[in-house]
Order: structure tokens, then C-alpha cells, then sequence
């Protein structure tokens, strides 16, 4: 059976589903360009305030805000450090939080389609007096069921490929930590109270992410 007798056979759900899978795999592929496109910062911090282009890597904006700010007299450095990384971090986790729901709503949106489904086979049985061919009532029980299978088959892809990215972003979460505090060790005057230590009481850029 291909996949526009299922389609068929499932009814409205069925096609609301599908759009679940067009909208996440237009998320999935625009957030995976994103931070592919992301310039990358190397181990010794070469290139950390070059920008590739016009585009500029979330650990350069952190670089450059907290530089910014300890030329402007900021005490707190690690505080800015922290309010810049969780701008750049939004950006990165833009359209993550839609995925989630359409991966945690599409198994609900299947058992919904079934129970419907379940429920018009009953009515026929009752209409019929009870009366009903067991392949009847078998056909009608398996097209119910399509739904359940399909919200299942829509869900696990988007779970898991919203695990990938979440994994994508937290390593750049983690970059963006270890530039953060590089840099601001490395200033003249750094405040004795680092990120390090803001890590170690939960207000940090890390704790951000």
C-alpha cells in the first residue's frame, strides 16, 4: 500500500501530520545550514576577532562585547560575557523549541486520529446490531490505527534529530564558555571573580545554556 492510500485511509490527521514532517524538515535543514555556516574559532584563538565575511562567530561577539566593556570601565565582566552568550545561544536554538513540540504533540495527534477512528467502527457495529463481518470490522480497526503508526513514525525522526541538534549547540555552548573565560583571563585587569567561579554558583554562560 503506498503512501497516499494511507493517507487516505488515515483522513485529517493524516494530512496534518504531513505537515509536521514538512515544517520539521524545513527546521531541521535551515538550523543545520545555520550552524554549519557558523565561522568556527581554532584552538589558539588565532582568528578569534577576524570576522569570515560578514558573518561573525558567537565566540568573536563574546570577545568583543566583554573587550568592549573592560574598555568602558565594566566591573562584572563575566556577567556580560554571560548576557552576550545567551543572545548568541538564542540565536542558535532558534526554531528547536518548535521542533520539540511537534515531535512531543505528533504520537498525541495519532492516538487522537485512532480513538476517532475506533469510534466510528463502534458506531457501525452499532448501527449493524452487532452484526458486522469480522474483515469489516478488522479493515476498519486498521485504518484507525494508521494514524497512531504514522504520529509515531513522524515523532521519532524529530526527537531524535532535535537531540542532534541540541548536542550541535551545546558543544558551541561550551566554546563559547571556554572563549569567555580565556579572554577575560587575559585582560590586564582581570576581576578576581571569574566565570570559572560563576559557574561554580550557577550564574554564568553556562547556566544560561
Amino acid at each position: 500500500m503506498d503512501i497516499s492510500m494511507l493517507i487516505d485511509k488515515g483522513g485529517p490527521v493524516m494530512w496534518v501530520l504531513l505537515g509536521y514532517s514538512v515544517v520539521a524538515v524545513a527546521i531541521v535543514v535551515e538550523r543545520l545550514i545555520h550552524l554549519q555556516l557558523l565561522p568556527k574559532v581554532n584552538s589558539g584563538l588565532d582568528n578569534l576577532y577576524t570576522a569570515e565575511g560578514k558573518r561573525v562567530s558567537p565566540e568573536t561577539a563574546i570577545a568583543v562585547g566583554v573587550k568592549e566593556a573592560a574598555e568602558q570601565g565594566v566591573k562584572d565582566l563575566a556577567r556580560v560575557a554571560s548576557r552576550i552568550g545567551s543572545e548568541q545561544l538564542a540565536r542558535m536554538e532558534t526554531g528547536l523549541r518548535t521542533l520539540a513540540w511537534l515531535g512531543n504533540t505528533a504520537p498525541l495527534l495519532g492516538l487522537f486520529g485512532t480513538i476517532t477512528g475506533m469510534i466510528k467502527a463502534f458506531q457501525v457495529i452499532e448501527a449493524a446490531g452487532g452484526k458486522v463481518d469480522a474483515m469489516v470490522l478488522a479493515g476498519g480497526i486498521w485504518e484507525a490505527m494508521v494514524t497512531t503508526g504514522a504520529g509515531l513514525a513522524v515523532a521519532i525522526p524529530i526527537l531524535f534529530l532535535l537531540h542532534f541538534l541540541e548536542g550541535l549547540v551545546d558543544k558551541r555552548a561550551k566554546s563559547m564558555q571556554r572563549v569567555a573565560s580565556m579572554v577575560i583571563e587575559q585582560l590586564p585587569h582581570a576581576p578576581e571573580y571569574s566565570v570559572s567561579d560563576q559557574i561554580k554558583h550557577g550564574d554564568s554562560l553556562a547556566h544560561a545554556i
